[in-house]
């Protein structure tokens, strides 16, 4: 039904800037909440960002303005600009989605049922 396939992970320099996306290629076209989860070694996996259908975006307490979360419903696809990288931003980003839509602000930071394989983020120099 939902199908989710990252792109845009790679090494950047602290400091530097990515733009990851995710692409919906499920039959399930129209989702709710959508965003980007992480998991570094020996860490939980945690909630970058999320973005409901209706655009309001939800951050992880640590992006502090750095990242800026964004959809495009038309196409099923949700995307997450990275600026001013951290080494501590390294790890495994991973596109999430679900089909249910919230009004609970909770709820929209949970994870959801659908998740991409997950793309590779490294900041070093």
């Amino acid at each position: 039904q939902v199908h989710l396939v990252e792109s845009g992970g790679g090494l950047v320099q602290p400091g530097g800037s990515l733009r990851l996306s995710c692409t919906n290629s499920g039959t399930m076209r129209s989702l709710g909440v959508m965003g980007w989860f992480r998991e570094a070694p020996g860490k939980q996996r945690e909630l970058v960002a999320s973005i409901t259908s209706g655009g309001t975006p939800n951050y992880g307490d640590f992006v502090k303005g750095r990242f800026t979360v964004s959809r495009d419903n038309a196409k099923s696809e949700v995307y997450l600009q990275m600026t001013n990288l951290r080494p501590e931003d390294t790890a495994v980003y991973y596109c999430n989605a679900g089909i249910q839509r919230y009004a609970s602000m909770m709820l929209n930071r949970k994870p959801q049922p659908y998740w991409g394989q997950g793309t590779q983020v490294t900041v070093a120099s």
